[in-house]
């Protein structure tokens, strides 16, 4: 199985922990969420149903833990690579880190330091069916709309980041129409 980075509160390694092995022990370590945008539109995935938490909900592109050793940018293109087929992936920028804590009913809690990147993105991709069950690309105003109708129908996570990226691709719309 795959280690994790264990972090502090500054997002300082403090070693590392098999993966699930983490998960258990409810220990904080170093994540990463990828949302690639078209314009106005974020490409979601629906999470395999057989995923070991939240299965069947939608989240953003793609998620994972950067490995002992790893830069998250470095991790982030693994896994859209891994997830996603997208080997030509996009310039991402970090616009956020966050720190959530979600325990879940299998006895698995997520605690993270939560490393939010976002890339325009208008190439393919071909999901992993281990991995991802469905892709849509969504406005964000039909995709607010949705998350205030339907919250549980997203992971916990996403509820946080989502937010974020709508500010963060606001705020470049705003800089594109600027004289």
């Amino acid at each position: 199985m795959p280690e994790v980075i264990l972090v502090d509160f500054q997002d300082r390694p403090l070693g590392s922990m098999e993966k699930m092995e983490a998960h258990r022990q409810q220990k904080l370590h170093r994540a990463f969420s990828v949302f690639l945008c078209r314009g106005d539109k974020v490409l979601l995935q629906k999470r395999a149903s057989h995923k070991y938490h939240c299965g069947g909900l939608w989240t953003n592109t793609c998620c994972s833990h950067p490995q002992p050793g790893e830069t998250v940018p470095e991790a982030a293109r693994r896994r859209l690579a891994e997830e996603l087929g997208v080997t030509q992936p996009p310039a991402l920028e970090e616009i956020d880190v966050f720190f959530y804590r979600c325990p879940f009913p299998n006895g698995l809690t997520e605690f993270e330091c939560d490393h939010v990147l976002l890339g325009e993105y208008d190439g393919a991709y071909t999901p992993d069916p281990d991995e991802v069950e469905d892709m849509e690309w969504v406005s964000i105003p039909q995709l607010e709309a949705d998350l205030l109708e339907r919250p549980e129908a997203y992971t916990p996570w996403f509820l946080i980041c989502a937010p974020k990226v709508f500010a963060a691709l606001r705020r470049r719309a705003a800089e594109r129409v600027k004289p």
